[in-house]
């Protein structure tokens, strides 16, 4: 028996962040912190950070991807993540995951990115 449960039929593929949680605008912007080396816009703004989940404990639980599977920095971005959201006050464990569904585009990046990168 795994832990996994089957994708529902219908269901979200990115799953909801805890966005009422008293630590979640604190994360967003310690995510906003860690920027693609290759793209100067920061990872919250390109749409990399899928979800960002806080439980009672304040254990958080990020998932994100990547601009491309074969990212130069695959291995350490997670742990700059990571380091970025560890030291907040009161996040007791914080958690990053790398997913590659759904696979990352142009259209999950912020207006400010999108402007940035002269794509608006």
């Amino acid at each position: 028996m795994t832990d996994q449960s089957p994708q529902l039929e219908g269901a979200p593929l990115i799953a909801p962040s805890s966005t009422d949680h008293p630590l979640y605008d604190q994360v967003v912007e310690a995510c906003r912190t860690v920027y693609d080396p290759e793209i100067p816009v920061n990872i919250y703004d390109l749409g990399l950070v899928y979800t960002v989940d806080i439980n009672d404990q304040n254990e958080v639980r990020v998932i994100m991807t990547l601009t491309a599977p074969g990212c130069p920095v695959a291995g350490e971005m997670p742990g700059w993540v990571a380091e970025a959201i560890e030291p907040l006050g009161g996040v007791k464990q914080v958690d990053v995951e790398l997913t590659w569904e759904p696979p990352w585009g142009m259209d999950m990046m912020s207006d400010e990115a999108r402007l940035e990168l002269g794509f608006m």
